[in-house]
């Protein structure tokens, strides 16, 4: 009977929310079988790809074809979102500077508030796994989801698995683990529709209004897909308090425009 062969694995960071609680923060084996691809090995491990961002193998970073044979000490890193790591082999894409995301149907309360922050976001609960994936392909969208399968497949190249439960708290999460902290454009898209809002005056959209909103505000945008008119209620003031904390915990994000309530 051959013998059989194992690589050392260590995950880190976050990577960790992928492991059963005994594996989580140590090394451990993986079975390598004659031959076997580090990405294969990762993922059978239950990490799916699209949240690794460098490999390193017996000192050497590699890429996910890299083959493994037996021995290895295998160290997996996530994203690295504030360390300059170029001299090494970067597996994940470089952060897009037009970020745009399509998400699962269990994230459309996140994908409103994205919407709200700016953030090109498409969703819809009649997409399937299929779909969302096509869409992201042919678009070039990042892939939110809290679905781990979804990022295990192949055709996936940019994804995101959403932490948190709560819709505000994954708003904070995606905004600071995908660096989108100074490309904010609060309350520029509709929230519905995810279309760039336009600016209207008050009397465009007067017989709209109701009437103590008619009284109270100054300032309108409106939808020119679907018309909706937006003002600066109470949402628009929870909204701005979710940004606002993260603006106050990334000095990076103080640059940005958020519109203020009058």
């Amino acid at each position: 009977m051959a013998e059989r062969r194992f690589a050392e694995f260590r995950f880190y960071e976050e990577l960790n929310d992928f492991l059963p609680e005994e594996r989580r923060k140590h090394a451990f084996p993986i079975e390598i079988d004659r031959a076997r691809s580090v990405k294969d090995a990762i993922e059978s491990a239950g990490v799916p790809h699209p949240e690794v961002d460098l490999i390193v193998v017996d000192g050497v970073s590699v890429d996910f074809a890299h083959v493994l044979r037996g021995g290895e000490r295998v160290a997996v890193y996530p994203m690295f979102e504030r360390i300059d790591i170029t001299p090494v082999l970067r597996l994940r894409p470089l952060p897009l500077r037009d970020p745009r995301f399509v998400a699962d149907g269990h994230l459309g309360k996140l994908a409103r508030h994205l919407r709200m922050a700016g953030l090109d976001t498409l969703w819809s609960n009649a997409w399937d796994d299929d779909e969302i994936i096509r869409v992201a392909a042919t678009e070039k969208r990042t892939i939110l989801t809290r679905d781990k399968g979804m990022l295990r497949r192949s055709e996936v190249e940019r994804g995101y698995f959403v932490r948190a439960t709560e819709s505000e708290a994954q708003l904070g999460e995606v905004i600071r683990a995908l660096q989108l902290e100074t490309l904010l454009a609060p309350f520029t898209r509709c929230r519905e529709c995810n279309t760039p809002l336009e600016d209207v005056s008050r009397d465009a959209v007067l017989d709209r209004l109701p009437p103590m909103v008619r009284d109270l505000y100054e300032r309108f945008k409106r939808c020119p897909e679907c018309g909706r008119v937006y003002w600066e209620g109470t949402h628009f003031a929870r909204m701005q308090a979710v940004l606002e904390s993260v603006r106050r915990e990334f000095p990076a994000a103080e640059g940005t425009d958020f519109p203020r309530s009058s």
